[in-house]
């Protein structure tokens, strides 16, 4: 009767284990605040998005209001076409800007939505016309270095 006692205990914190192994994972894939019903699509146009992958989350004033729902190429304007779930419960201005930005100096990137002034709002369907890319890291070392090599020419 022992064994079959200690049999169940160790089970049981096996199945422990793996629930917490599961909520973990969720969390790391962004998974875990996803709220498929109650949200609005929106588009946004993008020179380049860096590091940006879908189920990237979207914030406002460090807030999570929505997630990027898919990434596509344009073969019409050469740039990339970011589609957004925003929650319906945050309504943002016709002008809005989008930037990409890095959570940290090589963190997640993630779309942060600046609210503009204007009275009409963003509705299903609609284009940010106002987007700022993301910032490569090998770019900046780049122009850096030959800003540099042109210094040291210079004299």
């Amino acid at each position: 009767m022992q064994r079959a006692t200690l049999d169940l205990w160790v089970g049981l914190f096996v199945l422990a284990g793996i629930g917490a192994l599961m909520i973990l994972s969720l969390k790391v894939g962004n998974l875990d605040t996803y709220n498929g019903s109650g949200t609005y699509v929106i588009k946004g146009n993008f020179e380049n998005i860096g590091g940006l992958k879908i189920r990237a989350p979207v914030k406002s004033s460090g807030v999570v209001v929505g997630r990027v729902a898919d990434i596509r190429f344009s073969t019409k304007t050469y740039d990339a076409i970011v589609t957004m779930n925003i929650e319906q419960r945050y309504q943002f201005p016709k002008d809005t800007f989008a930037s990409i930005l890095t959570s940290g100096l090589l963190g997640e990137q993630y779309i942060g939505l600046d609210a503009g002034g204007d009275e009409a709002m963003l509705k299903e369907g609609d284009t940010i016309m106002k987007t700022n890319s993301a910032m490569v890291l090998e770019e900046m070392i780049g122009r850096f270095l030959f800003d540099k090599a042109s210094e040291d020419d210079a004299f």
